[in-house]
């Protein structure tokens, strides 16, 4: 996959790349794996914003993806790659033998007319799903399950692989792309590959419309608000925040502080974590 980039006839342009869609192979969705999805401007279920700067955007259909594979030992045939415009990566649309169709995170280097299977006598290669006990150590694997049976959680975004490690004890030691070395159990599932669209991050927005686009409203500093709205305001010309660290417009820390919870049930499966302790 290449970056397209344009150029400067327009301001926008200047600074804008957009993917090049070349693995793209199938333009328009397939109608009966879409669903609604309805958009709440960061509201709650009382109608307050609870998460802010959301709003507007393209009107989108969800794609439901199989992250489960449940369907063991059957061959399914890519039909078609596809835009996702609800995620980073690719999705690949699969048909089995029977002509049930569904959608995957698509990995890199998976084509038209591939065949993909779940199982755990699949063979080593992009798109088949198998138990961690049956992935030799070393491959790098995507779309991993925390817990069998409840489908991939892990490692879903575009460009991003996991290592399998070691395998000991019922467990898999796997080395996830932010650097956390975590265990998980022997019968969860996980992808063959790394996830496609590996040059996702190399784009450039370019202009503001496109965020907006994306249903992202914008967002304001606030050592540039007045003391009244936000503990950074006031101050003559560029001031410091005048506190300890950076803090929300509520008083709490942020950038920087850490959130988990170090009793937390799962702490036991993280083996390092992604700050290297």
């Amino acid at each position: 996959m290449a970056v397209k980039v344009y150029k400067p006839t327009t301001p926008g342009h200047r600074q804008m790349s957009v993917p090049s869609f070349d693995e793209v192979t199938k333009q328009s969705p397939e109608k009966s794996l879409l669903t609604v999805k309805k958009k709440h401007a960061g509201r709650n279920s009382y109608g307050r914003i609870t998460v802010r700067h959301k709003g507007g955007g393209n009107k989108v259909k969800y794609r439901i993806i199989d992250f489960k594979r449940q369907k063991l030992d059957a061959p399914a045939k890519v039909i078609g790659i596809e835009y996702d415009p609800n995620r980073t990566a690719y999705i690949a649309l699969l048909e089995y033998e029977d002509g049930t169709k569904n959608y995957i995170v698509a990995p890199n280097g998976l084509k038209d007319n591939d065949v993909v299977v779940s199982g755990a006598t699949a063979d080593i290669k992009p798109g088949n799903t198998l138990p961690l006990s049956a992935i030799p150590t070393g491959i790098f694997i995507h779309n991993i399950e925390l817990y069998p049976g409840k489908g991939g959680q892990l490692v879903r975004t575009a460009g991003s692989a996991a290592q399998l490690m070691a395998k000991e004890n019922g467990m898999a030691l796997i080395r996830l792309p932010s650097g956390e070395d975590r265990l998980v159990r022997l019968d969860c599932k996980a992808t063959i590959g790394q996830v496609g669209n590996i040059e996702h991050g190399n784009v450039k927005v370019g202009k503001a419309g496109k965020t907006r686009h994306k249903g992202v409203r914008p967002t304001v500093r606030g050592s540039v608000m007045n003391p009244c709205d936000h503990p950074h305001g006031g101050g003559e010309g560029k001031s410091p925040v005048g506190r300890p660290g950076p803090v929300t417009p509520w008083g709490k820390p942020a950038l920087g502080l850490k959130t988990r919870n170090k009793k937390a049930r799962t702490e036991k499966f993280i083996v390092k974590h992604r700050n290297g302790k």
